[in-house]
């Protein structure tokens, strides 16, 4: 990736930094995120980064559900056998990555459209990934519950939007 993708990826606080490297994640992935082009990682790495935050493991392909269909079947269909518990699918205009996945599996599939919520979105899908595994998982659930505790100290720390500093590139805290 290049340096001036890096920097535009959400900024993960120093605790849940400690904290993910503190504990030790499941032996393989619980997440698969996949995308239709490798054109759609500058979104998806968002989804990537709040996991990584917060110490979950997940694996990352490419395959389209228009050109690689059978791949995608296939990924889909084994993803329960491989030991991923979510899925997060990039969906581009149709979404059709997103709703042939969720047609293949009983596993959680969370869509990101691409064009018209993109980062956040990502982001967000990384975050309910992880409530959902929280449920499963307790490293997990003490990973979320400090990462919420941390946003809602800084929101209650920053309540007058005039003095969030010029970096938050008009993130709520």
């Amino acid at each position: 990736m290049r340096k001036a993708q890096r920097n535009r990826l959400p900024r993960i606080p120093e605790a849940l930094l400690e904290l993910a490297a503190m504990s030790p994640g499941p032996a393989g992935p619980l997440v698969g995120i996949i995308m239709g082009s490798k054109s759609d990682w500058e979104t998806m790495a968002h989804a990537a980064k709040a996991l990584d935050a917060l110490g979950i493991a997940y694996e990352v392909n490419v395959m389209s559900a228009h050109r690689t269909p059978a791949l995608v079947d296939e990924y889909v269909s084994g993803a329960e056998g491989r030991g991923l518990e979510v899925i997060i699918a990039g969906a581009g205009g149709a979404a059709h990555l997103a709703g042939v996945s969720a047609a293949r599996t009983l596993l959680p599939v969370l869509g990101v459209p691409m064009q018209s919520i993109g980062q956040p979105g990502a982001t967000n899908a990384g975050l309910l990934a992880a409530a959902i595994l929280a449920n499963k998982h307790p490293q997990i659930r003490a990973a979320l519950r400090k990462y919420r505790d941390s946003q809602t100290q800084t929101l209650l720390s920053q309540t007058d939007p005039r003095a969030w500093s010029s970096n938050t590139q008009g993130e709520t805290p």
